[in-house]
C-alpha cells in the first residue's frame, strides 16, 4: 500500500476533517436540544403542566435514541454492502434537514396537539440517521490511518464531540446574551436550530470531497464482499460473540458515563441544585474547552499502552467517583440546600401502595395518587426527603421539619380540577420549603464555581478515558466485511438505549428513594458491571491488523 493511499499528510487531513465534521454535527444537534429542553417543552407540550411537559419532552429527547440502532442496522447493511462514503452522505443529510426542520416547527399554541408529534418525527429522523453517523466515522478515518496511529487518528472523532457540545452551548449563550432571556424563550431558541443548515453544507461539501475508503474499495474489487452482513454479524456466533462483549464490556458503560458527565450534569445543576442556565452554560462550557485535549490524550496514549488499560481506567474512575463527585457538586454550587436538608429534613408520609415506580419511557403514564403526586414534586423541586409509612388508604402528605402539606388523590380529578388543585398543592409546598431554607434557585454569589469545575472535570476525565481510545478499539475487534454493520449496532444500543434514557432512569429512582443522588446508582452499577467483564474478557486489540 502506498504512502497516497494510507497515512499520508494531506489525504489524512481531509479524512479527517470530513469525519469529524459529521461527528461535530451529530452532537451539536444532540445538545441543543438537550440544553433547550426546558424551553422546547413550553412550546410543544403546553398544555401538559409544568413537570408533565417537562418529562415528555425528555421522552422526545430519548425517542431519537430508542430509533437509533435500528438506523445501525439499515446504514450500516449500506455500508457493508456499497461503500463508507455512500452512507456518509445520506446519515449526514437527513440529520441536517431534520435539525434545521426544528427551528421551523410550529408550536403549541399554534398547532396544538398537532405540535409534539412533528417534534417527535424530527427526532425519530435525526435518531435514524445518527444511527449510521458514528460508525462510519470511525471505520472510514480507521481504514486510513496508520497501524501504530490508530489510536489517535480516530481520536479526532471523539475529540469532535466536545466541539458539538461546545459549538452548541456557545450558540445558545450568546443567543441568550444578545436577545435577552425573555426574547430568547420566545423564539430565540430557534436560532441554533436553523444554523445547523450551515453545519450542514460545510459538512456535505468536504465529504463529496472524499473517496472510498482504501480497504473497502480492495475488498470489493476482490470480491470479497458480505453478500450478508446482517446475518454474518447476528447469525455467526464468532461475530455475535463480539458485538455481545463490546455492548456489556464498553459500550453500555460508555453511554452511561459519558451522558452522564456531559448531559446529566447539566440537568442536574440546572434542576435539581437550581443554579442559574447562564452559570451552568459558563461552567460546561469551560469544562468541554478542557475536554477536547482529554480526549486527544487517551487516545494518543492508547497507542503506546493499549486501548484496555485506558478503557479500564476510565470505568474505575466512573464507578468510584460519581456518587460522590455529585454530592460534592451540591455543596459547592448551592450549599444553602446542603445545609437546608441537614437542619430541617422532609419527610413523605404515605400508605406505600399509593406510590409508584415513575419510570414513564413513553410519556403515556399518569403519576395522580396523593403520594405520586407529593414525591413528584419534590423531585422536580430538588428537594430530598426520607420515607415514612402511612395507614392504608390515608392521603399522603408532606412533613418540612414541624409542618405538614397535605397532598391529594388526583385519579378522580377532571384535568382541569387536577391542574388546579396541583397547582395549589405546589404553591403551599414551595412556601413551606421556602420558609425552611430551600431556597427557590442557587445563589449565584455562593457558587464556587473553581470548585465545581474541578469536580467536573473528574467525571470528564472518566467519559475521556473510555471514549478516547474507543473508535479504535472498536475497529480493530471486527472483520471489514462486516464492521460497519457489526460496529455501530451495538454502539447505539449501548448509547442509545443505556445513556438516551439515562435521564428518565436516574429521576424515577430519585423520586421512588427521595434521594436526590440514588439515580445515580444506575450508571455506577454498569460501570463497575463492564469493569468486571472488560478485566477478564475484553481483549486488546493494539497493533491488530485490520484488513481482512
Amino acid at each position: 500500500m502506498t504512502d497516497t493511499t494510507i497515512g499520508s499528510r494531506p489525504r489524512m487531513g481531509l479524512v479527517l476533517t470530513a469525519s469529524a465534521a459529521g461527528t461535530v454535527f451529530e452532537w451539536y444537534d444532540f445538545f441543543v436540544f438537550g440544553s433547550l429542553t426546558a424551553i422546547i417543552a413550553r412550546h410543544f407540550y403546553a398544555g401538559a403542566g409544568d413537570t408533565q411537559s417537562y418529562i415528555l419532552t425528555l421522552m422526545t429527547f430519548a425517542a431519537g435514541f430508542l430509533v437509533r440502532p435500528f438506523g445501525a442496522i439499515v446504514f450500516g447493511y449500506i455500508g457493508d454492502r456499497t461503500g463508507r462514503k455512500r452512507a456518509f452522505l445520506v446519515t449526514i443529510t437527513l440529520m441536517g434537514l431534520a435539525t434545521f426542520a426544528m427551528g421551523l416547527l410550529p408550536g403549541y399554541a399554534t398547532i396544538g396537539v398537532v405540535a409534539p408529534y412533528t417534534l417527535v418525527a424530527m427526532r425519530v429522523l435525526q435518531g435514524f440517521a445518527v444511527g449510521g453517523e458514528y460508525g462510519g466515522a470511525a471505520i472510514y478515518v480507521a481504514e486510513h490511518a496508520e497501524a501504530n496511529r490508530r489510536g489517535a487518528r480516530t481520536g479526532w472523532i471523539q475529540a469532535s464531540a466536545t466541539v458539538g457540545l461546545f459549538l452548541a452551548l456557545s450558540v445558545i449563550l450568546v443567543s441568550r446574551t444578545l436577545l435577552g432571556e425573555e426574547a430568547f424563550v420566545e423564539w430565540g431558541w430557534r436560532i441554533p436550530f436553523l444554523l445547523s443548515l450551515g453545519l450542514l453544507v460545510i459538512s456535505l461539501w468536504i465529504r463529496l470531497k472524499l473517496e472510498e475508503s482504501p480497504m473497502f474499495q480492495r475488498m470489493r474489487d476482490e470480491g470479497r464482499q458480505s453478500k450478508s452482513p446482517l446475518s454474518e454479524t447476528f447469525l455467526q456466533w464468532k461475530n455475535l460473540r463480539l458485538v455481545l462483549l463490546v455492548l456489556v464490556s464498553t459500550l453500555m458503560a460508555q453511554g452511561v458515563v459519558w451522558y452522564t458527565a456531559q448531559f446529566y450534569t447539566q440537568i442536574f445543576l440546572e434542576r435539581v441544585v437550581k443554579v442559574e442556565p447562564r452559570i451552568v452554560n459558563e461552567l460546561v462550557l469551560t469544562v468541554t474547552l478542557l475536554s477536547a485535549p482529554l480526549h486527544m490524550f487517551f487516545a494518543w496514549l492508547s497507542d503506546r499502552v493499549g486501548r484496555k488499560p485506558i478503557i479500564l481506567f476510565g470505568l474505575l474512575l466512573a464507578a468510584v467517583s460519581t456518587i460522590p463527585g455529585f454530592q460534592m457538586l451540591t455543596d459547592a454550587v448551592n450549599p444553602g440546600l446542603s445545609a437546608a436538608a441537614a437542619a430541617t429534613p422532609v419527610v413523605v408520609i404515605a400508605d406505600p401502595a399509593n406510590c409508584s415506580l415513575q419510570f414513564d419511557p413513553i410519556g403515556k403514564s399518569r403519576f395522580v395518587t396523593s403520594c405520586d403526586i407529593a414525591k413528584n414534586s419534590l423531585a422536580n423541586a430538588g428537594v430530598p426527603y426520607l420515607n415514612e409509612a402511612a395507614p392504608s388508604g390515608s392521603v399522603a402528605h408532606v412533613r418540612v421539619g414541624g409542618v405538614g402539606v397535605s397532598s391529594f388523590e388526583g385519579s378522580a380529578l377532571d384535568p382541569a380540577s387536577f391542574a388546579r388543585d396541583k397547582k395549589l398543592f405546589d404553591t403551599t409546598l414551595k412556601t413551606t420549603l421556602t420558609k425552611a431554607g430551600y431556597g427557590a434557585a442557587a445563589d449565584p454569589a455562593r457558587v464556587d464555581k473553581v470548585k465545581a469545575i474541578l469536580i467536573l472535570l473528574v467525571f470528564i476525565v472518566a467519559a475521556a478515558a473510555l471514549y478516547g481510545p474507543q473508535a479504535a478499539a472498536l475497529v480493530e475487534l471486527f472483520p471489514t466485511r462486516i464492521r460497519y454493520t457489526a460496529l455501530s449496532v451495538p454502539y447505539h444500543i449501548g448509547v442509545g438505549w443505556f445513556g438516551g434514557l439515562l435521564p428518565t432512569t436516574v429521576f424515577a429512582i430519585n423520586v421512588a428513594t427521595g434521594n436526590v443522588y440514588a439515580g445515580l446508582w444506575y450508571p455506577v452499577i454498569i460501570a463497575t458491571f463492564s469493569f468486571v467483564v472488560a478485566l477478564f474478557f475484553l481483549p486488546e486489540t493494539r497493533g491488530r491488523s485490520i484488513d481482512t
